[in-house]
């Protein structure tokens, strides 16, 4: 998904997607480390940028959050 699609999701919902996904990698790392071999490789670096998408959203919702607040 790309930033502005996730914008749109609530932080509930991001904090789920994240944590699935960080599910998934942890997965590919494990297999690649034991077999040696992942059947996507290009998958496991679309997986890290998702990550890093969704902290860098959930971060900027939790910042307006708290802007708000004051």
């Amino acid at each position: 998904m790309k930033a502005h699609e996730l914008r749109d999701l609530s932080l509930k919902e991001l904090e789920v997607r994240l944590k699935e996904n960080k599910e998934e990698l942890q997965k590919l790392e494990f297999n690649h480390a034991v077999a040696g071999q992942v059947e996507n490789p290009a998958q496991m670096k679309m997986l890290r940028r998702e990550i890093a998408r969704l902290h860098t959203v959930i971060k900027e919702m939790q910042k307006a959050e708290t802007a708000n607040q004051n």
